[in-house]
């Protein structure tokens, strides 16, 4: 009896979102981002590149916002819960985790709204400056690049379909 009031309820969309965030978080630690674009290889740098890529798999889920609100926002939580276990493994104090998730999901509102503007204008080199390299100097070669690649991988996303996206499968094209 009390196993039943105490059991967690099951998430329908919880094996998709981990599916996807798996793909997002391997697409992100590609070494190419890090040794050929100078990414830093560090937290941030790190959070930025999963950023980027949970940025492209929701921007696709919100073109069929329908069939896809529930999986997008289980992905986000997901994520966030990801940042906060990884603050903790860092020795962030407890009082200091969630400020730091706060300031986290505040900024990645703005690089949405920033890459989203980025994407429509045709221009993603300010966006990406002040977002994916915001801790260290981007070459214009290596902004050009990301933002190239960026178009392409929302291009790729854009041709899978929302039935495998449901499903929990995405891929993300190589960078050119």
């Amino acid at each position: 009896m009390l196993a039943k009031l105490f059991k967690r309820r099951e998430d329908p969309n919880g094996a998709a979102a981990n599916a996807l965030y798996h793909e997002v978080v391997a697409a992100a630690r590609r070494p190419v981002f890090f040794a050929e674009l100078g990414m830093p290889d560090t937290f941030d740098g790190r959070y930025e590149m999963v950023a980027l890529h949970a940025y492209l798999v929701l921007r696709r889920l919100r073109r069929e916002h329908q069939a896809t609100a529930e999986l997008g926002q289980a992905l986000f939580d997901l994520m966030f819960a990801d940042f906060d276990s990884t603050l903790r493994e860092a020795g962030v104090g407890d009082l200091g985790v969630g400020r730091k998730v706060k300031q986290m999901a505040t900024g990645f509102y703005g690089r949405i709204a920033a890459y989203d503007a980025g994407m429509e204008s045709g221009s993603l080199d300010d966006a990406l400056r002040r977002n994916a390299y915001g801790t260290v100097a981007a070459d214009e070669r290596s902004l050009a690049r990301l933002g190239a690649y960026l178009r392409q991988a929302d291009q790729v996303l854009a041709g899978q379909a929302t039935s495998s996206l449901l499903a929990g499968r995405v891929s993300f094209p190589d960078l050119a």
